[in-house]
């Protein structure tokens, strides 16, 4: 047995949002970069961030809220940008098919209900896929529970979580934790619980911070 396999799984923390077109990309380029290292074992690990949690639980209207916050005259040219990066790493943005902004702390929820059950990264994937490519309201419950079933875990039960609520201040609190480690922008990556790499890096970036932290010993998990 490795020495990696007999200290366990190299954990991979990935500090995101859902709505973040750079955390898709961020996760994209991760699974290349584990690709890259096939004989790692490792245990990803999703935490949550919201990027603007001011947004009421029912949304808002997508355009007039890009608009607000970039300006009217820039929307064509972030999307262009973001479409061209997109397509380096397969993913077809379309944000034209998008109509509402949603408060994604549900989808946060839900992401965190799936850790243990092998399936985070599937729901975390599909929740992308939804919001970026499909244009569907990621904040509506209905489609959450829909999520969750396609992918292994109880719809009926998801639905009655997430009308319960009760988990939504710890949510928030794993966010606040996030902001007091000084985390303020998103994708943010923590390798073995010590080596923290912001933004959606290229895949040379993630594969060197996977071996920095194989070599550092921390395979471990937190």
């Amino acid at each position: 047995m490795s020495d990696e396999a007999e200290k366990g799984p190299l954990t991979i923390d990935v500090i995101s949002d859902v709505v973040c077109p750079w955390c898709y990309m961020g996760s994209r380029r991760l699974k290349a970069a584990l690709a890259a290292r096939p004989n790692v074992p490792v245990e990803v690990r999703w935490r949550p961030f919201q990027l603007d949690p001011t947004i009421p639980p029912e949304g808002l209207d997508r355009h007039e809220y890009m608009a607000r916050k970039f300006g009217p005259d820039r929307i064509a040219e972030i999307h262009l940008r973001l479409e061209t990066a997109g397509r380096e790493v397969g993913i077809p943005f379309a944000f034209d098919a998008i109509r509402r902004s949603p408060n994604t702390l549900d989808a946060h929820r839900l992401i965190r209900w799936a850790q243990g059950t092998g399936r985070q990264t599937e729901i975390v994937e599909a929740l992308f896929h939804a919001y970026f490519a499909e244009g569907r309201d990621i904040g509506e419950r209905t489609l959450l529970a829909e999520i969750a079933g396609a992918h292994g875990l109880d719809p009926d039960l998801v639905r009655v979580l997430l009308q319960d609520g009760s988990d939504e201040a710890s949510v928030r609190e794993e966010i606040a934790t996030a902001v007091r480690m000084g985390v303020s922008g998103v994708p943010f990556f923590l390798f073995g619980g010590r080596f923290g790499v912001p933004g959606a890096q290229a895949v040379e970036v993630l594969t060197a911070a996977i071996d920095k932290a194989l070599e550092a010993g921390d395979t471990q998990a937190a």
